[in-house]
């Protein structure tokens, strides 16, 4: 099974820099993310195919209007956070406030329990599990925040699930949609979302997709701006990861999603036999 998804965020919303750290940077820059998501909306809609969206409840403040039509359109809703600041820079007491902002604001825009949400940056570590915690007694029933493999904002490199599975920490329990990877030469490779499939050859996407039997994407309304302004203050390397393959990633996911079914994760939650996928302890 293949599950689209989108984080959506204004295009600034960078991790790990200092002009694009807090609010108070975010000030600096124009808005995008109308133009952004209108492209994102023609997409889905052009190849008749669904997604879920986490999104901010910071853009949810801004732009509820954005929230709505999300949801006027019938896509389902997660959270992605309130200010799209890393988990584990965060201790319990400002994760769990600015979850139940996000949570809030994103309910009190639609209408319907939020019960879905994935970490900014993937940053839910070894380090912060009391995160699963905290998702648990806010209302969260599913995550997908796991990132199997090491990368600069963290990860998971010991969780060797790679299909939908229930996680357990502390006597809580969640039901857990990791991202994918693909082994290369005994490397696992990452290859389903943001930089990683913008500046991967189109060939080598579809032929790990055809080898994978679940796929878990992420996608943000900037993976497509080819016209965005340069952030400053990025390495060489975040500069490449984060504009190279503009161009080209529109048309890539089209092709992608026409070659391959997707679903949103709802259709994928449904479809999950619970009672018989692997229970992992994270304690």
């Amino acid at each position: 099974m293949n599950i689209l998804t989108f984080d959506i965020e204004e295009w600034f919303h960078i991790l790990d820099n200092k002009s694009t750290k807090t609010e108070k940077e975010w000030t600096n820059y124009e808005s995008r993310i109308y133009q952004n998501m209108d492209r994102v909306f023609q997409i889905l809609q052009n190849n008749d195919v669904k997604a879920t969206f986490f999104c901010l409840g910071w853009i949810a403040e801004k732009y509820p209007n954005i929230i709505r039509k999300i949801d006027d359109l019938g896509y389902e809703i997660g959270t992605h956070s309130h200010m799209h600041q890393l988990a584990y820079e965060m201790d319990k007491t400002g994760f769990e406030e600015d979850l139940k902002r996000s949570i809030f604001t994103l309910e009190d825009n639609i209408g319907k329990k939020i019960k879905t949400y994935r970490a900014p940056g993937f940053s839910i570590t070894k380090n912060n599990l009391w995160a699963f915690e905290i998702l648990n007694k806010l209302g969260i029933e599913n995550d997908c925040s796991i990132f199997p493999a090491n990368r600069a904002h963290g990860g998971i490199s010991s969780f060797t699930e790679s299909t939908p599975c229930i996680i357990e920490y502390n006597g809580v329990q969640l039901k857990e949609f990791p991202i994918n990877t693909s082994s290369i030469l005994g490397k696992e490779i990452i290859f389903s979302g943001g930089g990683y499939f913008r500046v991967m050859p189109y060939p080598m996407i579809k032929r790990m997709t055809s080898n994978s039997n679940y796929v878990m994407t992420y996608f943000h309304p900037r993976d497509f701006d080819y016209d965005q302004p340069m952030i400053e203050g990025l390495s060489w390397f975040r500069k490449f990861k984060s504009y190279h393959g503009l161009k080209s990633c529109e048309r890539k996911l089209i092709r992608w999603i026409n070659d391959f079914d997707f679903m949103d994760l709802e259709t994928c939650r449904n479809k999950v036999d619970w009672n018989s996928v692997p229970v992992v302890s994270l304690d």
